[in-house]
């Protein structure tokens, strides 16, 4: 039953965050919704499948998965947004990054 719930929110979480994505505009505001995506939506969905399967390697693998991508996500979008400021003559390219 927990599992199911976890998903169940992981997933109406990347399903919102993707529907809002359809109508936003420009590059920066689509980074913007990708963020929950990342660090909410896949935990959850991670840690739905984790308890579903139970404590094995299968579940291990799931856990470390997450847990890259709730680190690393959030740094490849600021990074691609610090890259696109640049590109439009926001952020001054002589600081550093």
């Amino acid at each position: 039953m927990i599992a199911h719930v976890l998903v169940f929110a992981g997933v109406a979480v990347v399903v919102a965050a993707s529907v809002a994505m359809l109508r936003a505009d420009g590059l920066l505001n689509r980074l913007h919704l990708l963020a929950p995506v990342t660090t909410v939506g896949a935990p959850l969905v991670g840690a739905g499948l984790a308890v579903a399967n139970g404590w094995s390697l299968g579940s291990g693998a799931i856990l470390l998965t997450v847990a890259l991508l709730a680190v690393t996500g959030p740094v490849l979008s600021s990074a691609a947004g610090r890259i696109e400021a640049r590109r439009r003559g926001v952020v001054d390219e002589d600081l550093p990054s």
